[in-house]
């Protein structure tokens, strides 16, 4: 059940250039199963292990949008959280994620234009030390101002 805190994001005031947030995960064979399903994308480098030992990867990945969600948990719960409205995201996939990988999502304020509602964060999707996604997003903010 939510509480009224729950559903309370930030508002563009409460934002500052520097401050962050982040969501880790651990994604399992049924994360990659299901993403598949509700995806459509059934590519066999996520779901045939005989296929995928035959690429660059030498195995099965998870799909790179499946980790590129986690960022939009980031956005959506946490920084600015509940209120903002994704506006842009560019995305660069820089590493496979496979099941068993524990995946930290973090976003990075970079900009703030407060008469605009609009906040611009680094994005980043990292397993351990190494980074997988790179991106930047855009947000639109809720303002006190209304």
């Amino acid at each position: 059940m939510s509480t009224a805190d729950d559903l309370a994001g930030l508002f563009v005031e409460d934002l500052a250039i520097g401050q962050s947030a982040s969501y880790a995960k651990t994604v399992t064979e049924a994360d990659i199963v299901l993403f598949a399903g509700v995806s459509g994308d059934t590519n066999p480098v996520h779901l045939n292990q005989e296929f995928a030992a035959r690429t660059m990867f030498k195995g099965r990945i998870a799909h790179g949008m499946l980790s590129a969600g986690f960022i939009s948990t980031v956005l959506g719960t946490k920084l600015p959280g509940p209120g903002a409205i994704y506006l842009s995201q560019s995305l660069k996939f820089k590493a496979p994620v496979r099941a068993g990988d524990t995946v930290v999502a973090r976003a990075v304020v970079t900009a703030i234009v407060p008469d605009k509602r609009r906040v611009t964060l680094t994005t980043t999707c990292q397993v351990g030390d190494t980074v997988v996604i790179e991106g930047e997003a855009v947000v639109m903010v809720p303002s006190r101002a209304g």
